[in-house]
């Protein structure tokens, strides 16, 4: 009996070359039309116009799937700010956000995983636990959700959902490349952020690609004991590998970086704290992203009041730490920072530090 070839979930990621394989495509130029379709989200090879019409019927009869995902939930908010829950082939939800910033911009936040493993307690995500890393498809395919909600193009993406970037870093990877090709999305690598909560493997691997994105890392304290009680991963690679790590990177290539600072109530405001902070920060070109906690059910934290944000700023400018204060995007909808998690499995906004003068940088 003949073996029936065994078909991708999902056209998402390969290049035309790869198409014209997978497909058995008799004419390289019917790959690249397919690629292009692709990248305006097409979802049917009915849809392919520029397809004869007999090859488009052999391709939907073999393949009447070409992506692997779809929108289960919607939500918007007064900000603009829309948050999806993804269907996954398996069953698996989970969200990701489309966020409109001061100036304008459109931003795509993407997870990375399904829940997380890394278990930081100030992060709605980490209640729900691990279940699978996301393939570069599926990450692939947030985007095209997002761009289908949003009026105008979505220019930026940060990896700031569901999961930990770094603790899946070949498929971030892979897809970070597929919406750099410059005939596919053509979206700058300065335009993509990769936040992680300390993943020292992780960031020497960046390292070593010298792949030029954006870098986040969330720091939260820059205590070692009071950083261990909030971010497990503090055990596993404390503070001084943590800058060891970070100086590498960016003594090897890797430019100004963000520290995200999530400011909590009577825990991480105090003087104390901004004065570990200034220290922690120096010898690195960083700026450092101060972001109020957001409300997320169960977690037994409070947002700081505004005199409290404040002092620890006013700290941070007398000792010429160069900072930024972020704004809530997408909290109304539990879209914000921290606030991601997916109940039928079991926080985003953006206002991150950008230099203008990168956006159209390699």
């Amino acid at each position: 009996m003949e073996n029936k070839k065994k078909l991708p979930l999902s056209l998402y990621g390969f290049s035309a070359e790869m198409l014209c394989v997978i497909l058995d495509l008799t004419k390289p130029f019917y790959g690249r039309q397919i690629y292009q379709w692709l990248i305006k989200g097409i979802t049917s090879f009915d849809q392919m116009t520029d397809l004869p019409k007999f090859e488009r019927q052999r391709l939907s009869e073999l393949m009447p799937n070409i992506s692997s995902s779809s929108v289960e939930t919607s939500e918007t908010d007064e900000t603009g700010a829309v948050k999806l829950g993804i269907k996954l082939y398996d069953g698996s939800i989970i969200e990701c956000v489309l966020l409109i910033d001061s100036k304008g911009r459109h931003t795509a936040c993407l997870s990375s995983q399904v829940g997380c493993a890394m278990g930081c307690t100030f992060c709605r995500t980490g209640t729900m636990g691990l279940s699978r890393n996301l393939t570069a498809e599926e990450i692939i395919e947030q985007y095209i959700h997002l761009c289908k909600v949003s009026e105008e193009p979505v220019t930026h993406i940060v990896f700031m959902g569901m999961g930990e970037p770094l603790a899946n870093i070949a498929p971030v990877t892979r897809a970070i490349r597929y919406f750099h090709e410059e005939n596919g999305f053509n979206i700058s690598l300065r335009r993509i952020t990769i936040s992680t909560c300390g993943v020292v493997p992780g960031i020497l691997k960046l390292a070593e690609q010298k792949l030029q994105v954006k870098l986040a890392v969330s720091l939260v304290s820059a205590d070692n004991p009071t950083r261990s009680k909030i971010m497990p991963v503090n055990t596993t690679w404390d503070l001084p590998e943590l800058k060891k790590a970070l100086l590498h990177y960016q003594r090897t290539g890797g430019k100004r970086f963000t520290l995200e600072y999530c400011m909590l109530r009577d825990v991480n405001t105090n003087e104390f704290a901004a004065k570990k902070l200034v220290a922690f920060a120096r010898e690195m070109d960083v700026v450092v992203n101060l972001i109020p906690w957001n409300p997320a059910e169960g977690l037994p934290y409070e947002t700081p009041s505004a005199h409290e944000i404040d002092a620890f700023a006013r700290y941070l400018e007398r000792m010429n730490i160069k900072y930024t204060r972020r704004y809530p995007r997408g909290r109304e909808i539990n879209g914000a920072c921290g606030q991601l998690a997916v109940p039928l499995n079991k926080g985003l906004e953006v206002d991150y530090y950008d230099d203008d003068d990168d956006d159209d940088e390699e």
